[in-house]
């Protein structure tokens, strides 16, 4: 997610300006107001609130996964960013402030989909693209449709996930050469599911170019980048039938991911090994299951759990190969309990 940064603390002739700090019964005045909703004025410092916050729970989200995050932010999302909505304030605040309420909204769908909450999700991501269309903010709006497309695709509900990305792309048709590959790259992929091969190779083909357009101007921590751009390349050649090619890609998409990105590191992890599983390399997949697991008793997801359910059942038959059996004794012990075989 791209969300707009903390402005700096203003200075004096290079002093800092000094705060007016409140009285105790005022702090607490202030504090009850806010969470009966009774406020009667918000200001831009209440919106940096709010996109510091999210920026904090997306950061929990990427490594600790959905279910640990969303129920912190749903949590904010009610007791602080819900009375805000309805507190007067000057235009441009409200707006601003709708706006970041918008991009909380789809960074809790994105949590619930981690979750396998899939209706709850749609509805966080409906709530999101009604803020974003309120406050004119194109960014979350065609951000959300991709989401949207992403939750689709991952329900192989292929020809909704063409359409909600190529919604998102057209909603955005003034997007900077990132925000094209981060839009074009799931174009690729939901167009790949639905069989049209020639218009997932072009999407594929115009996201790479516009990561090199955005790579040649300098990388952006948090953002669209190579390693998702690979994601998106091996799951193209997945769904056209080139798993040895979808291997080498999302090889490569797990070299270069930042290392903060845990809970991406496993589902992908997992997703790797399934693949290199299916062209016979059993020892390989066994390797990087076992790098899956090393990170999966930090991540709480329903995504990855319903992945590490799927290695017991493909792995079961090759109990008698030292690794596979060494794999899934390990994985009895670290997996949680609910999720291990009887």
């Amino acid at each position: 997610m791209e969300l707009p940064s903390l402005p700096k603390p203003s200075t004096s002739a290079g002093r800092p300006v000094a705060l007016t700090v409140p009285e105790w019964p005022d702090a607490v005045g202030r504090m009850e107001a806010a969470q009966k909703g009774t406020r009667t004025r918000i200001g831009m410092s209440d919106v940096h609130t709010v996109t510091a916050m999210t920026e904090q729970l997306s950061s929990m989200d990427d490594q600790f996964g959905g279910r640990t995050a969303r129920p912190l932010a749903a949590t904010f999302l009610v007791n602080t960013v819900a009375p805000f909505l309805r507190t007067d304030g000057p235009e441009d605040v409200r707006k601003a402030m709708m706006s970041a309420a918008s991009d909380l909204c789809y960074l809790t769908g994105y949590m619930a989909v981690d979750e396998g909450l899939h209706g709850l999700a749609q509805r966080y991501y409906l709530k999101a693209l009604e803020l974003a269309g309120a406050s004119e903010d194109h960014l979350t709006y065609c951000t959300t449709l991709r989401g949207m497309s992403v939750q689709a695709v991952d329900l192989h509900q292929g020809p909704m996930a063409k359409r909600l990305a190529d919604a998102a792309a057209s909603s955005s048709p003034q997007a900077g050469p990132r925000m094209r590959a981060f839009l074009a790259g799931q174009q690729a992929h939901a167009a790949a599911q639905t069989g049209d091969r020639r218009s997932a190779l072009m999407y594929l083909q115009e996201a790479e170019a516009a990561m090199d357009k955005a790579e040649s101007r300098g990388k952006v921590f948090g953002s669209y980048d190579p390693a998702a751009l690979n994601y998106h390349t091996s799951q193209v050649r997945f769904e056209m039938g080139d798993v040895h090619g979808a291997v080498a890609a999302m090889q490569e998409s797990d070299r270069l991911r930042y290392s903060i990105y845990r809970r991406t590191r496993v589902k992908e992890r997992a997703i790797l090994a399934e693949r290199q599983l299916s062209v016979g390399h059993l020892e390989a997949a066994c390797q990087t299951w076992g790098l899956a697991l090393d990170d999966y008793p930090l991540v709480n997801s329903g995504r990855i759990d319903k992945r590490m359910t799927d290695m017991f059942n493909l792995i079961r038959p090759h109990a008698r190969n030292h690794d596979a059996q060494a794999l899934y004794e390990r994985a009895r012990a670290v997996v949680r309990p609910e999720l291990v075989p009887a």
